[in-house]
């Protein structure tokens, strides 16, 4: 089986998310990357080191630049001629493309696999990843999308992938790139970060979120995650959002401060290796999958926690 693993980069580098869906791809044959974007020629050579990459497909045009899922899904679908799947990752980027794709080949998305058991066959969390499903598709191809925190991440060296130019139908004139806000931060990214402390509603607001929880995650090198209650009262920005409408991690640690544990949430971070919960209520959700449990005022607590670090 050949499988196509669309490349999420912003023009100059790989974006990590990939590198786990390299490795879904390689369960199921050989895989060829496709690198969409303009001047995207860095992205193309990293892209052929990556373990695992047979060949790269660089399509290099300035209606690709900007990623817009009007102009990359139909490439995509042109290109899968000799395929017999598309991966792409499970991020809002991949989650854009991806059904496109699946609607341009006539066919069914399998959406945020969590393994490979056959050719066809696949797991995938349903009821907010309470339960997990076994899927079979019964499609001449397949359309996929990768959750990354399931797979370990392909090196990204020791690959030595030809690369090969296409072309595709270009700009499809669906969407125009007005502009794009990117939080800038020193802290690891949230989804690939070892180590996270996130708040809940219980922070009261956003200057006591950043009172008890900055200065913890200052001490740990810790990135900042929410639940969605915080993010909604506005406490944090929408990109600290760690839930099933949020971000999917599964940190070595995660530290869950004020958070009661709601099913939403519990499916963003149940994954994490280490789960350490902070809550004066003793019956809260949270304690059901935490490792490690203090049932305490977190005003009183994590100010202490912290200056014992």
């Amino acid at each position: 089986m050949n499988t196509l693993v669309l490349v999420e980069h912003d023009n100059s580098t790989v974006n990590d998310a990939t590198l786990a869906v390299v490795t879904a791809a390689s369960k199921l044959g050989e895989v060829h990357a496709l690198v969409a974007g303009k001047d995207c020629g860095a992205v193309a050579e990293a892209a052929a080191k990556i373990a695992g990459v047979a060949k790269v497909l660089k399509a290099d045009d300035a209606a690709y630049e900007h990623g817009l899922a009007e102009n990359v899904a139909p490439l995509a679908a042109s290109v899968m001629e000799g395929y017999d799947a598309f991966l792409a990752p499970a991020t809002t980027s991949g989650k854009n493309i991806a059904p496109r794709v699946a609607a341009h080949l006539d066919v069914m998305q399998i959406s945020d696999i969590l393994s490979v058991e056959g050719d066809k066959t696949f797991t995938r969390p349903i009821y907010a990843g309470n339960a997990i499903a076994t899927v079979q598709s019964g499609d001449p191809k397949l359309v996929i999308t990768v959750r990354g925190t399931a797979f370990e991440k392909a090196a990204t060296e020791g690959g030595s992938a030809s690369i090969e130019d296409v072309s595709g139908p270009g700009d499809a004139g669906l969407s125009t790139f007005v502009n794009r806000e990117i939080a800038k931060s020193d802290r690891p990214e949230l989804t690939s970060a070892k180590v996270i402390v996130s708040g809940g509603r219980a922070l009261k607001d956003s200057e006591t979120f950043e009172q008890i929880i900055t200065p913890l995650a200052d001490k740990l090198g810790a990135a900042i995650g929410a639940s969605r209650a915080a993010v909604d009262a506005g406490y944090v920005p929408n990109d600290y959002q760690v839930g099933q409408t949020g971000k999917i991690v599964a940190p070595e640690v995660y530290i869950a401060i004020g958070i009661s544990g709601a099913i939403q949430h519990l499916a963003g971070m149940k994954d994490s290796k280490v789960i350490i919960a902070i809550n004066k209520d003793e019956d809260a959700p949270i304690f059901q999958v935490a490792d490690i449990g203090l049932v305490a005022d977190l005003y009183n607590a994590v100010p202490e926690l912290t200056s014992e670090l």
